[in-house]
């Protein structure tokens, strides 16, 4: 079995003993057997709920998978993990047991070779998972608020196009947990980071007032920024339909009995790994 965020499991002749487990699916809207190659009124979450694996998995259409681990959860198999700076490089990964050594200063993997699972790391940053189900390509990215600003997404997007001929309509696209607005209280020269950048502040940012924590919400006050909003912006300026994108709306801070959230538990804390393949 793997360990979240380590692949310590992997057996020296590359292969993996893939978990029984019973799964839980709660569908947002009525899960089809033969659904559409993108599926975005179809946003499932299913937890695999057998042994130590603990996953919330996305609906994102035929052919791909994708999901979050929850905390203190196993992989199911070897995936693709790199080690991210919070910058913009993007790196296309085609060798399925590809290390982490390898990936150095990278926040955002592409493939479009079946059965290599590629993933970001995250603990309050926001994972977004990408799907081209025209030209089956995969896209990870990790947006931290300094990715977010320097349009990570949509640089991967570009990525995408050059390599796999993707068209950003054709695109599904999910933005899995990661630290809610009510939570994500930023100074002010963060928010100045983003009105630089372009963004619509009008519907990114919340002047909350004077910063007054509470016992109940420590981040009570003071400015806030939606990064759920900015992602999902992004990815609507650089041409993702609307419909096509699905938002999970989990705070990493407000649910860190499920999830992890290095605002709450500090750095050192374990990070979520949001994979997703192509089958």
């Amino acid at each position: 079995m793997l360990n979240s965020g380590t692949n310590e499991g992997h057996k020296g002749d590359g292969s993996f003993c893939a978990p029984k487990y019973a799964s839980r699916r709660y569908c947002s809207e009525g899960h089809k057997k033969n659904r559409p190659l993108c599926a975005p009124h179809s946003l499932s979450f299913d937890y695999f709920c057998g042994m130590s694996v603990r996953v919330l998995k996305y609906d994102l259409g035929a052919g791909v998978e994708a999901f979050s681990t929850e905390r203190d959860s196993q992989l199911p198999y070897y995936v693709v993990q790199p080690h991210q700076v919070h910058g913009t490089v993007i790196r296309e990964v085609t060798d399925p047991m590809t290390t982490r050594a390898e990936l150095e200063g990278v926040d955002a993997l592409v493939t479009n070779v079946p059965g290599v699972a590629i993933s970001v790391r995250t603990a309050d940053c926001i994972p977004v998972l990408m799907y081209d189900p025209v030209n089956k390509a995969v896209a990870a990215v990790h947006a931290g608020w300094r990715g977010t600003v320097q349009r990570i997404s949509q640089k991967t997007i570009g990525m995408m196009r050059q390599l796999y001929g993707t068209d950003a309509h054709e695109l599904c696209a999910v933005i899995g947990p990661g630290i809610g607005p009510e939570s994500f209280q930023v100074g002010q020269e963060v928010a100045d980071a983003f009105a630089a950048a372009g963004f619509p502040m009008e519907l990114i940012l919340q002047d909350c007032g004077p910063k007054c924590p509470t016992e109940q919400n420590p981040m009570n006050g003071g400015l806030h920024i939606d990064l759920w909003k900015a992602n999902r912006w992004l990815l609507e300026q650089a041409g993702v339909k609307p419909h096509n994108i699905q938002v999970a709306g989990i705070c990493t801070y407000r649910n860190n009995n499920r999830f992890y959230s290095a605002r709450r538990e500090g750095l050192k804390c374990g990070r979520i790994i949001n994979v997703i393949k192509i089958e």
